[in-house]
């Protein structure tokens, strides 16, 4: 009995380092936290400490946690297909957090089979919905965020309450509008092809009301707040995308109701490219610290223009 114990131990040991050789540290390393109703949150998460991280906490100094939305792609209400995609979204991205020597936390929430949800783009929907499990995932967002930096407490890791966040396509809508939301929370964020139009921070264009996610004529109604704008403006930020890129949300009905994707079209144009120079222009009227990036020759292409999201990042951490 001892020596098949001790055999299975063997392979066990043998499977982790066959693992850690295959998929790096971030296999060992990364920690996997279940949905807690309790503490404010539906859906899984998954953390992972670069060791520059630690090292900042051994120095007595603030460590920053960088959250990177999850975009599965995929309409399902099953958990299981959205924590797997959010796991392999982490091993995609853990070297970034050890280039930044930063937190990366990445949520699992589910994109429901009522596709009109699209919570991983946090359109208008995911605001309204008064499903349990989907309602307010930005309030759900800021809990598993706080509970991890409470968990990292414990581990002797003090972190900045005001965290990173990147995106790209539907995880960039994610990332800018929850900038918009909660800029009280975002130290920088940098947003990727945002689906063809990226929030504008106004209540309206020539007299033309924009509501969310247009713009924010709406924005008090939605979340019985009003948009911060003063707090906004501070927060440094980077939105780009490829020349060539024609990923446009808002052609889809999932991602926005057909009257408001009429009305940014007929006002700014109808495609990502055509409406660029304008939402520039938008953003530096507002007074917003937001720099804009279109890109050569480059289509909807995440891994050929994640360099400038990292870049901007390790500026903003240097200027500290």
């Amino acid at each position: 009995m001892k020596i098949i114990f001790r055999t299975l131990i063997s392979i066990i040991v043998i499977l982790l380092l066959v693992a850690a050789v295959i998929l790096g540290p971030y296999v060992l390393r990364v920690q996997h936290f279940e949905a807690s109703p309790a503490d404010g949150y539906y859906a899984d998460f998954y953390l992972y400490v670069a060791p520059d991280a630690k090292c900042e906490a051994r120095n007595g100094r603030e460590a920053t946690i960088l959250v990177q939305p999850n975009n599965s792609g995929t309409n399902s209400d099953d958990p299981g297909v959205h924590r797997k995609d959010a796991w392999i979204t982490g091993f995609e991205r853990y070297k970034i957090a050890n280039e930044l020597g930063v937190i990366l936390l990445v949520p699992a929430f589910i994109r429901p089979e009522d596709w009109h949800i699209y919570t991983h783009a946090l359109d208008r929907d995911s605001l309204t919905t008064e499903r349990t499990d989907l309602k307010r995932i930005d309030l759900q967002l800021i809990a598993m965020i706080d509970d991890a930096r409470a968990e990292l407490v414990m581990d002797g890791i003090q972190t900045d309450e005001k965290i990173l966040i990147q995106g790209f396509s539907a995880s960039g809508m994610f990332a800018n509008r929850f900038t918009i939301l909660h800029p009280d929370r975002v130290k920088a964020a940098t947003i990727g092809s945002p689906g063809g139009w990226p929030i504008a921070p106004i209540t309206n264009y020539n007299g033309t009301q924009l509501p969310y996610p247009a713009g924010v004529s709406d924005l008090e109604l939605l979340t019985g707040l009003p948009f911060d704008s003063t707090t906004y403006n501070t927060i440094p930020q980077l939105i780009y995308m490829g020349s060539e890129d024609d990923n446009d949300s808002l052609d889809y009905n999932d991602g926005w109701d057909e009257k408001d994707a009429q009305l940014v079209d007929n006002l700014f144009g109808a495609d990502p490219v055509s409406r660029w120079d304008d939402v520039e222009a938008i953003y530096l009227e507002a007074g917003t610290n937001v720099q804009f990036l279109l890109i050569d020759g480059v289509g909807h292409d995440r891994k050929a223009l994640q360099k400038y999201s990292t870049e901007f990042f390790k500026k903003v951490l240097n200027d500290e």
